[in-house]
């Protein structure tokens, strides 16, 4: 495991005076692999945030979400999760392709608590485990350099209400298109069947998808 501080935090805590207290920290939390405890809470999880980095230099930050469950702990230093249909930009799929550096907070905002974890990711279609996951159009694999409990000091408790409808589920076909995908100005790029499917909705402007999503719709 490579030293989680660098000279720009090691000159933050001595402006602090926190260099002692970061290094207990460390000791104490940053661990190399996954424990039961950090596996337990990881596979109970319905969504987390990814963090990669593009071919700029820019980190790039997603919403990940699923049926609790779908991130799945393969072994004490390896995890794996699917990407499910979406914009068709493929920026994180993208990021981790050029660069496998990756970073995952895993939050439960109800009691609250949180989990970091630091590692090298790779994507494969043709990764048998994907047959696990479904819905999924790719999954990725998580090498773990290091995972630690953060303190949820400032996090605010809020209560999960329901899973998205989208949400793939074994035996379900989630309801589409997603109404992005009625915006009139992309019905030129979009697949025939997608077209299709639009036809029976009806398309949409995008000022009209704003309201939609103004009234938690989208």
């Amino acid at each position: 495991m490579s030293e989680i501080y660098g000279e720009q935090h090691r000159l933050l805590q001595q402006q602090f005076e926190s260099t002692k207290l970061a290094d207990r920290v460390k000791e104490l939390i940053v661990l190399p692999e996954i424990s039961a405890e950090h596996k337990a809470f990881i596979e109970s999880r319905d969504m987390f945030f990814l963090t990669t980095i593009d071919h700029r230099g820019y980190p790039t930050c997603s919403y990940k979400g699923g049926s609790p469950g779908f991130i799945k702990v393969l072994d004490d230093k390896t995890l794996a999760f699917p990407s499910y249909d979406g914009n068709g930009m493929f920026l994180s799929m993208g990021n981790i392709e050029a660069n496998n550096k990756i970073g995952m907070l895993l939050i439960d905002f109800e009691t609250p608590h949180r989990v970091r974890i630091h590692g090298t990711a790779g994507i494969d279609k043709q990764d048998p485990l994907i047959r696990e996951f479904p819905g999924a159009t790719l999954l990725v694999r998580v090498l773990i350099t290091e995972i630690f409990v953060n303190c949820p000091r400032y996090i605010h408790k809020y209560q999960r209400i329901e899973s998205s409808k989208y949400t793939p589920k074994a035996d379900f076909e989630a309801p589409l298109p997603p109404q992005w995908k009625r915006i009139d100005a992309v019905q030129d790029v979009l697949s025939e069947q997608e077209q299709a499917m639009v036809k029976q909705q009806g398309t949409i402007t995008p000022e009209e998808y704003g309201e939609l999503i103004l009234k938690g719709q989208a």
